[in-house]
């Protein structure tokens, strides 16, 4: 039986960070390998902060493959729903990075998006007892781009359904995983009457919505909990039982911003996991999960790779304390 309260599904992969920051693909010399992939990231960032999680995908039976299930199993994530595809490669993409330290998705040196196991997530073997078990099942969009994998998230959602697992969706935008990213919004918005929480980008939120209200966007979805738009360094707006408000992000000295999107979830969930979805209803409630959420994605940023910067809940609530 596992203990795992939060199910976490979609890829796991390796992102090839360029070593030289500020160049394009063509110009960097050297990358870094880091463990990520935004569902696994959530997963071991709420292992980190004390939530049981477990992991849901496809990798391929490689050394990359096995590295990445090591690392989930070190962590303490549940691998249950992990399956391995014998001849397709696991997912590893090439992230450059800028200045600032954003990062830009710019391929999958050389292979074709749909190549990879992730891809092939079968909706078969999905573990029914992990749903059973779970209370809420964080989701997102990438698997829908694929035959396999898409009938793997519709069949999620029915099971989260049928056992009363409450829904986060993460829209993670990469248009560089759709072989037809024009297909992409029409296919992630078919998604949105099944989900409880909606958490979106700036970007994201005006891709899809055409506006980053997220009283708006609750409004007109009118089946959702909660909305969150994230905006990086100037921190998320949010509608949570009607609870509209704006928290700010907090100044910490950027290192690498990716996973920090995972992380904020991570700490968002963390929190309900802790206090209770009723507890939204309290406007100062509300806005104390967010900040709670805020930290989490601004600690993760001040070290590189997604998985080894996330805090612990300790390391958390030490920031919180120094930073009132």
């Amino acid at each position: 039986m596992s203990n795992a309260r939060v199910l976490c599904f979609g890829e796991i992969l390796f992102d090839r960070l360029a070593d030289q920051v500020g160049r394009s693909l063509e110009q960097v010399e050297s990358w870094t390998p880091y463990p990520g992939g935004a569902p696994a990231n959530v997963a071991c960032a709420l292992v980190k902060l004390g939530t049981p999680a477990g992991f849901i995908g496809c990798v391929g039976e490689d050394e990359p493959g096995d590295a990445l299930v090591k690392l989930l199993q070190a962590v303490g994530v549940d691998t249950t729903g992990v399956q391995r595809h014998p001849t397709a490669p696991t997912r590893q993409i090439d992230v450059v990075r800028t200045e600032s330290g954003d990062r830009i998705f710019a391929g999958f040196s050389g292979h074709d998006t749909t190549e990879f196991a992730d891809t092939r997530l079968q909706a078969s073997q999905l573990p029914v007892g992990l749903f059973e078990a779970a209370d809420f099942l964080v989701l997102g969009t990438l698997e829908l781009a694929y035959p396999d994998s898409s009938d793997s998230v519709h069949k999620a959602l029915q099971l989260a359904e049928q056992y009363d697992v409450k829904v986060l969706l993460d829209v993670n935008w990469r248009p560089v995983f759709w072989p037809n990213p024009e297909t992409a919004p029409e296919t992630i918005k078919k998604l949105f009457k099944q989900i409880d929480f909606l958490k979106l980008s700036k970007e994201e939120a005006e891709l899809l919505f055409k506006t980053t209200d997220p009283g708006a966007i609750n409004y007109r979805l009118d089946s959702v909990e909660g909305v969150l738009v994230t905006d990086g360094e100037h921190g998320c707006a949010y509608c949570l039982s009607e609870n509209e408000g704006n928290v700010p992000a907090f100044a910490v000295p950027v290192v690498d911003t990716t996973g920090a999107g995972d992380s904020f979830v991570a700490g968002f969930i963390h929190q309900l996991c802790q206090i209770g979805i009723h507890c939204l209803a309290d406007p100062q409630m509300a806005k104390k999960v967010v900040t709670y959420a805020n930290t989490v994605g601004a600690l993760t940023t001040m070290k590189p790779g997604a998985i080894a910067s996330q805090p612990t809940a300790a390391e958390v609530e030490a920031f919180l304390n120094s930073h009132p």
